[in-house]
């Protein structure tokens, strides 16, 4: 059974919360963040594949990926601007089809007696930029992305 996944984007303000457990040790659920090999096996809907073409998941460093179907592959790319290891990244993510879009998404990892809690905050340049990831089904990419993750996980 997998953990449920909670996403707030209250109104008025640009940003996203998540927040999300994982049956499993903080430097596992790390790893299977910065580790590219890894990411492309869980991140987003179980109906896109995603091919990384940068990933350097170091302070400093950049990634970009693609990510789709066979009806298209969309890009995204952004900087690391820390990365502690087991702890914290911070990065920014732009998605290239809505250029100088910047979101800035800090995500925190914390050991709960040997599991993972995940917390994500991410702010957007506006509200209405934010709502516009939110109604391309946004929530429903990260929900189904952190179920393969668990499994990827239990594997």
């Amino acid at each position: 059974m997998s953990n449920p996944t909670t996403i707030t984007a209250d109104p008025g303000v640009p940003f996203v919360d998540t927040v999300r457990e994982f049956d499993a040790p903080v430097s596992a659920v790390f790893k299977a963040h910065v580790d590219p090999d890894l990411l492309a096996k869980w991140l987003g809907p179980r109906s896109t594949q995603t091919k990384i073409t940068e990933y350097n998941a170091t302070t400093g460093g950049s990634w970009r990926y693609e990510s789709g179907d066979d009806n298209g592959m969309a890009g995204f790319r952004g900087v690391f601007h820390t990365v502690e290891p087991d702890a914290l990244i911070i990065q920014t993510v732009e998605f290239e089809g809505a250029p100088n879009q910047v979101v800035i998404s800090t995500t925190t990892f914390e050991d709960i007696d040997g599991r993972t809690r995940m917390s994500a905050h991410e702010v957007y340049p506006s509200v209405e930029a934010r709502d516009m990831a939110l109604a391309t089904g946004m929530d429903y990419g990260v929900i189904e992305g952190y179920e393969r993750l668990d499994e990827l996980l239990a594997a």
